[in-house]
């Protein structure tokens, strides 16, 4: 039997959850203290240890760095018990340390599993992305459009007038020229200051998050997680590479990655079927932080699997203290 037959995405679903949930609670007590640092050390420990739980033979493909540079959950670090499933596992243990420092909204903790080889090795360097929910054609945009070409092009599509889009764009000097040109077409933009893996996945709930496209640079690792979503929930996203230095295109190759100039769509950046569950850790458009009352702590979870395009929300009560 292949390893990828093997892959039980259903059977292996709720552990997952598991793991997005423990990480989540283990930073609860650092929300809004100032510390990044112990906010993910604290996510980056308790998802290592759920994770060391599941019955899969796991490799780190997006992790927390390279491994003389992360002392857990270390790009090729090995995890679970080594039984079962040969897996690719990419993960963000708090996606927003800085917004769980100041207890700012969209800290999440996200981790997304596959069958082994199926998702892109991504080098910790930066990534073009452009990102829209389901629904439309494919090819409408690409990212060799400029930003105003995309803002048109969308609104085209949706029958409407530019004015009517909503883009979101990390906020970083680099955006300048494009926040710049897409005001300029008559589109709202919704800015945030981190966390651009929630950022793609409001373009596939726009009804609820007001949110059309993503475009912008970011982390090359969280591009890989946020297509894993999308291809869960539906929407096309592409993908390219920037550099910035030789020592960014030596990961590259040290990663198996050739050619520079490629654009990766949604599926080849997630090539098999995955499964992707996040928990909020502060409260945002996606999820609810977590809860604090008296012995408990209450978590929101999403939990999806794109082989059936199923979404589930979970609410987890967790007794503090034990």
């Amino acid at each position: 039997m292949s390893q990828k037959s093997d892959f039980n995405d259903r059977m292996l679903s709720l552990g997952l959850a598991r793991v997005s949930e423990a990480a989540a609670i283990a930073s609860a007590d650092l929300i809004g203290r100032g510390d990044e640092k112990a906010a993910d050390q604290a996510a980056v420990n308790a998802m290592r240890q759920q994770l060391n739980l599941l019955d899969i033979q796991g490799v780190v493909v997006i992790g927390e760095g390279e491994r003389d540079e992360a002392p857990m959950l270390y790009i090729g670090e090995e995890v679970g018990t080594g039984n079962g499933p040969a897996v690719d596992i990419a993960l963000d243990p708090l996606e927003g340390t800085t917004l769980t420092a100041k207890d700012m909204p969209n800290a999440l903790t996200v981790i997304a599993m596959g069958p082994r080889g199926s998702m892109l090795h991504a080098p910790d360097t930066y990534m073009d992305k452009l990102a829209i929910g389901p629904g439309y054609p494919e090819g409408i945009l690409n990212l060799d459009m400029t930003p105003s070409e995309r803002v048109t092009a969308l609104a085209k599509a949706r029958g409407c007038s530019p004015n009517d889009i909503t883009v979101c764009v990390l906020e970083r000097p680099r955006h300048e020229a494009i926040i710049s040109e897409i005001r300029g077409t008559g589109a709202s933009i919704r800015l945030i200051t981190d966390g651009d893996v929630a950022g793609v996945i409001h373009t596939a709930e726009a009804n609820l998050t007001g949110i059309d496209m993503y475009m912008g640079q970011g982390g090359a690792p969280e591009g890989v997680l946020a297509a894993a979503a999308l291809k869960c929930m539906g929407g096309q996203m592409w993908g390219r590479l920037v550099f910035r230095s030789d020592d960014e295109r030596a990961r590259a190759t040290k990663a198996g990655i050739s050619d520079f100039e490629r654009v990766y769509t949604r599926d080849e950046m997630v090539t098999e079927d995955v499964i992707f569950a996040a928990t909020g850790v502060t409260s945002g458009s996606i999820l609810s932080g977590i809860k604090r009352e008296p012995g408990w702590l209450t978590t929101e979870t999403v939990l999806m699997r794109s082989k059936t395009g199923s979404i589930r929300r979970m609410s987890y009560r967790h007794p503090t203290g034990r």
